[in-house]
């Protein structure tokens, strides 16, 4: 199978290069060419800027691949984009047109698990969930206007190696194995759904040359757990006792910055259900949560990261950590100022 990754540098993108190879198909790659990343071999890669419809259409004028899989459409690396140019140039010339959504699509609300006919977010397209619903709209609107097989997933926190929004589990692994405090906001009660990459990009192949699959919309993910079970589990996993520090609700209005992961604070607050992916496509997890994170915890010693002095960050997500301040607050707390 001929097979197009828009994006493949990096985490989801890179973990979906490796999974058409492993399946045996024919991969190219589409980006900027500005990420330091090296290919596997046999990945052809083509130069082009999303956001600039003439160098798309020199890129790809009179190509035509069995799948195409978008990764790369999202507001910081396709800000600007023509999202119907993209569409219009591919229609025809594509058998699967893959995206890459995200649970942020979603209008948030108290009531749970939230399905794909749930309202929707009415964020500004130039924002990272407004721009998510703005791509879903374009593609569905096109697959009922010409038939253009185009299919949405949804997935919620998307973990595993090579992750590079790096506060998520990398910090906690490194809080774990350092005995650091961890900072627990709204009495550890947040709750998140978490999902392989691998079993994302394993879910995103399945639903190429499926007609059910195609004008859908599929929430792909794993289990939903509570921030307090998120560190239980990986202090299990780690090996170590979580120096837990519950933050009063008075006090995180009065944080300079981020004093924990932004998936521990209250707006990411919401759980998946998969059951549509389960019923229609047969689609379900090969990982649980605790068997992911192990897999993952593997790969992150496996870099020798375990006595990391310096934090990481990526230059397109821009998070990273800040132990010092982390500490600094949690006295504060202890100290009850």
């Amino acid at each position: 199978m001929k097979t197009l990754v828009l994006g493949g540098s990096v985490f989801v993108g890179k973990h979906m290069v490796n999974t058409l190879l492993a399946a045996g198909h024919d991969v190219s790659v589409l980006n900027r060419g500005k990420t330091p990343t090296k290919l596997p071999e046999g990945v052809k890669q083509i130069i082009a800027d999303r956001t600039d419809a003439d160098s798309m259409r020199a890129a790809l004028k009179g190509l035509s691949w069995d799948a195409v899989f978008d990764i790369s459409g999202f507001v910081m690396a396709a800000q600007g984009m023509d999202a119907r140019s993209l569409i219009e140039l591919l229609d025809g010339q594509v058998g699967d047109y893959v995206y890459t959504s995200s649970i942020t699509a979603y209008e948030p609300r108290g009531v749970f698990p939230w399905r794909e006919d749930d309202p929707v977010s009415s964020a500004d397209p130039t924002t990272y969930a407004g721009f998510k619903v703005a791509m879903e709209r374009e593609l569905i609107k096109q697959h009922r206007k010409s038939g253009f097989p185009a299919s949405v997933v949804r997935p919620a926190a998307i973990y595993g190696p090579d992750n590079n929004i790096f506060n998520m589990e990398t910090p906690m692994f490194l809080r774990l194995a350092q005995g650091r405090p961890i900072l627990l906001p709204h009495s550890g009660l947040t709750t998140v759904s978490y999902g392989h990459v691998d079993d994302l990009c394993e879910a995103m192949l399945s639903m190429v040359g499926m007609p059910q699959a195609r004008g859908e919309i599929f929430n792909i993910t794993a289990e939903a757990v509570t921030t307090e079970e998120y560190v239980q589990v990986l202090a299990e996993i780690v090996g170590a006792t979580a120096n837990i520090v519950e933050v009063p609700d008075a006090l995180i209005p009065t944080l300079d910055k981020a004093a924990y992961g932004h998936l521990f604070s209250k707006v990411h607050h919401g759980a998946l259900s998969i059951e549509k992916a389960s019923k229609i496509l047969a689609i379900n997890p090969r990982y649980d949560f605790k068997s992911g994170h192990q897999q993952t915890y593997a790969w992150f010693k496996q870099q020798g990261w375990e006595n990391l002095t310096e934090p990481l960050c990526d230059a397109v997500w821009q998070s990273t950590w800040d132990f010092d301040y982390e500490a600094t607050v949690a006295e504060q707390i202890r100290m009850g100022n």
